[in-house]
């Protein structure tokens, strides 16, 4: 597999994680099926959209290639239809969430670099293309979003961008970078866990 079919696999695979993460977390408001899709749509492309903008690619892969936009809306829909299988729903956005956000982190940076982004650009970049889609879903659902609840959110996707961005400039592509989206992962769901937080000590 080629690097470029790669990294349409990770995203379209953050799309159909985010779009689960966002259908879910809609059913638990007990919307109907447009909403339960286009929470789910905006969920998994928000932040995409946000990153392609940034490099100048227009239109944004969401709009340009028909696959984004149906790999988003068909998983919202088996969301929605099977959700009363998929048992405590809420654990499972949680765990979705933290997938896609590991994923949009690595694929999101490693777009902006191969874009000509300089790495603190691109490591910014890729934070926002990570959690632009939960920002969205949050604020459609009236929810404070995740990022400004004190939670190790935005920084478990610095931290995984930091990382990409190393191993990119060390020529370390292909599976290497498969650890960077391990260590967000893995950081945002020992962070619930253990309820770390960004609170400064009393």
């Amino acid at each position: 597999m080629s690097a470029t079919a790669a990294l349409l696999f990770a995203d379209l695979l953050g799309v159909a994680v985010f779009a689960a993460s966002g259908a879910s977390a809609a059913v638990v408001k007990r919307l109907d099926l447009f909403g339960v899709c286009f929470v789910g749509f905006v969920a998994a492309l928000g932040g995409g959209i946000v990153r392609d903008l940034v490099v100048n690619q227009a239109p944004p892969l969401a709009f340009d290639d028909w696959r984004y936009a149906v790999v988003a809306a068909l998983t919202a829909v088996a969301v929605y239809f099977f959700h009363p299988q998929l048992a405590r729903l809420r654990r499972v956005v949680v765990v979705l969430d933290a997938a896609g956000l590991a994923l949009f982190t690595v694929t999101g940076t490693l777009v902006a670099l191969r874009a000509g982004v300089p790495p603190v650009g691109a490591c910014l970049l890729g934070m926002i293309a990570a959690i632009g889609g939960g920002v969205a879903r949050d604020l459609l659902l009236g929810e404070i979003p995740i990022v400004l609840r004190r939670e190790i959110y935005a920084v478990a996707a610095l931290a995984g961008a930091v990382m990409v961005m190393g191993l990119h400039r060390a020529g370390l592509t292909g599976w290497p970078m498969i650890g960077a989206g391990v260590l967000v992962f893995a950081i945002r769901l020992v962070a619930l866990r253990r309820h770390w937080n960004t609170t400064p000590p009393s």
